[in-house]
């Protein structure tokens, strides 16, 4: 009776055992973003994207849409001592540096309050705000802006007849 409760617990060991021994050491990595490589082996990223070389401030697609950053903001400091990008874009420095001045919405916290100072849930710019750089999309994208949408709204309405 032993050998039968010994021999029916060693023989799935066995074949677990075999199992495991035809199965390669580094297996493939499922593929994502960037495809290739094992689950032990580490690739090196691929370069950063440069930055944008196109002047000025971009066309937002969607309302409320947090403005991307037309500039180099490598070595900005912001923490909650100091903030960088307000020395151009605070209230009281916009107009000198000829730089947009931050929201409105960002005086206002959580409940709405209006307050004298950028409100604390807004001060960490690049929470929202980032640099726009040339990098080519990761995957297909069929976003369409507010105005293209709207705009094949009224071509559907017009082959329609009006009606």
């Amino acid at each position: 009776m032993k050998r039968l409760a010994i021999s029916s617990l060693v023989a799935p060991l066995a074949l677990f055992a075999l199992a495991v021994a035809d199965e390669p050491r580094d297996p493939s990595a499922p593929d994502g973003l960037r495809p290739g490589g094992t689950i032990g082996e580490t690739l090196s990223a691929p370069p950063m994207a440069r930055q944008s070389r196109e002047p000025g401030r971009r066309v937002l697609n969607y309302p409320e849409q947090p403005p991307v950053i037309p500039h180099t903001i490598r070595d900005y400091q912001v923490d909650r001592r100091s903030n960088r990008c307000l020395t151009c874009h605070s209230r009281e420095n916009a107009v000198d540096a000829g730089a947009p001045m931050v929201s409105i919405s960002h005086f206002r916290d959580r409940h709405q309050q209006v307050l004298a100072a950028i409100s604390p849930d807004r001060y960490f710019c690049t929470q929202c705000h980032v640099p726009q750089t040339d990098a080519d999309p990761l995957v297909d994208n069929e976003f369409r802006t507010v105005d293209q949408v709207l705009t094949e709204m009224l071509e559907r309405e017009g082959e329609g007849g009006g009606q």
